[in-house]
C-alpha cells in the first residue's frame, strides 16, 4: 500500500500541545531519538496515529500525519477500513493509520530506510501548501502549524479550517 502525504501537523520543539512538552516517557521516548523515525501512538480509546520524528536526539518533537491521497493497495484499504469511499480511506490521522495498518509495533521504525515503513520521494510536485491552525487541539492553538496540499480532495476537516488565519 501507499499513498502521497496531503497534509501534516507540526508539533515543534517546546509546543504545549505536543507529546514531548512534558518529557520524555515510555510512550513517547521515540520522539526523543533522531529524526526521521515513526512515533506512534494510540488516542481517544479508538485511533492510532502517525507522527515523523523530526530533531536531534535528545530533543522531542514530530509531524502528524494528517492524510494522505492513495495510491496502491486501494482495494486492501477499503478492506481494512470497511468502505468504497476513495476520499475518505486516509483522509484524518485515525484512517490514515487504519488504512495502512499503522500500530504501536511500528513505534520506532526508521522511516528513511527500507522496511515495514517507509518515506519515499514524491511523484509529483505539490501545485500549492496551504498553512492553517491545527486541529483537535486545546494549547497553542493560534500557531498555523497545519499544512496541506490546496484543492487536495484527500486533505481532512471542514472546509472551511482550510482558510489561512
Amino acid at each position: 500500500m501507499s499513498g502521497r502525504i496531503v497534509e501534516t501537523e507540526a508539533y515543534p520543539p517546546g509546543d504545549a500541545s505536543g507529546h514531548a512538552y512534558r518529557g520524555r516517557t515510555p510512550r513517547n521516548q521515540s520522539l526523543f531519538l533522531h529524526r526521521g523515525l515513526a512515533y506512534v501512538y494510540f488516542i481517544y480509546g479508538t485511533s492510532y496515529m502517525l507522527n515523523v520524528t523530526s530533531e536531534a536526539p535528545g530533543i522531542g518533537a514530530g509531524v502528524l500525519l494528517r492524510a494522505i491521497e492513495p495510491l496502491e493497495g486501494i482495494n486492501l484499504m477499503k478492506r481494512l477500513r470497511k468502505t468504497d469511499k476513495l476520499r475518505d480511506l486516509a483522509r484524518g490521522p485515525g484512517r490514515l493509520a487504519a488504512a495502512l495498518q499503522i500500530d504501536r509495533r511500528l513505534d520506532g521504525v526508521d522511516l528513511c530506510a527500507s522496511g515495514p515503513l517507509w518515506l519515499g520521494t514524491a511523484i509529483r510536485e505539490t501545485p500549492h501548501v496551504g498553512a492553517t491552525l491545527r486541529i483537535g487541539i486545546t494549547r497553542e492553538v493560534h500557531r498555523p502549524l497545519r499544512f496541506f496540499e490546496v484543492g487536495s480532495p484527500f486533505v481532512s476537516g471542514p472546509l472551511h479550517q482550510l482558510r489561512s488565519p
